[in-house]
């Protein structure tokens, strides 16, 4: 099961947080500094997945942004890689460049993908469906 995603730029600042289990406001400030620390300290030439405290770190580094995703021990680390690159496929296809003054829409994918922590849809036409219709009601 997916525990949270983050979205980080290099300077370690989050840009997107979804949590999928309870986690106080304080403690994940916590948890995200830790976290992101852990990730780009890392060199280029290491895993993209790192054990940490009771669960899984599996990131991707896009440009200057970095893709975190915390996962319980039963979930398949190679997929999650996978969901991650679908997750920024999907986010190039409807965004034409500008991703964090759109933030609603971000999120909106990820509901699409993701649902109460469990990968739920990797189709690129039915995860941008909701958004294309959100689009055209918007025009009219």
């Amino acid at each position: 099961m997916i525990k949270f995603f983050l979205m980080v730029n290099k300077q370690g600042q989050t840009r997107l947080s979804r949590y999928y289990e309870h986690v106080e406001i304080n403690k994940r400030a916590i948890l995200e500094a830790e976290v992101i620390k852990n990730c780009l300290s890392r060199s280029k030439d290491e895993c993209s997945f790192i054990e940490y405290k009771d669960f899984k770190l599996v990131y991707r580094q896009y440009a200057a942004l970095f893709i975190v995703v915390g996962i319980d021990q039963t979930e398949n680390e190679m997929a999650v890689y996978e969901l991650i690159h679908n997750f920024v496929e999907v986010l190039d296809k409807y965004f034409s460049r500008v991703i964090m003054f759109n933030l609603d829409r971000v999120h909106i994918i990820l509901d699409e993908m993701v649902l109460n922590g469990c990968i739920v849809e990797t189709n690129r036409n039915r995860i941008l469906a909701p958004l294309f219709v959100l689009d055209k009601v918007a025009e009219g």
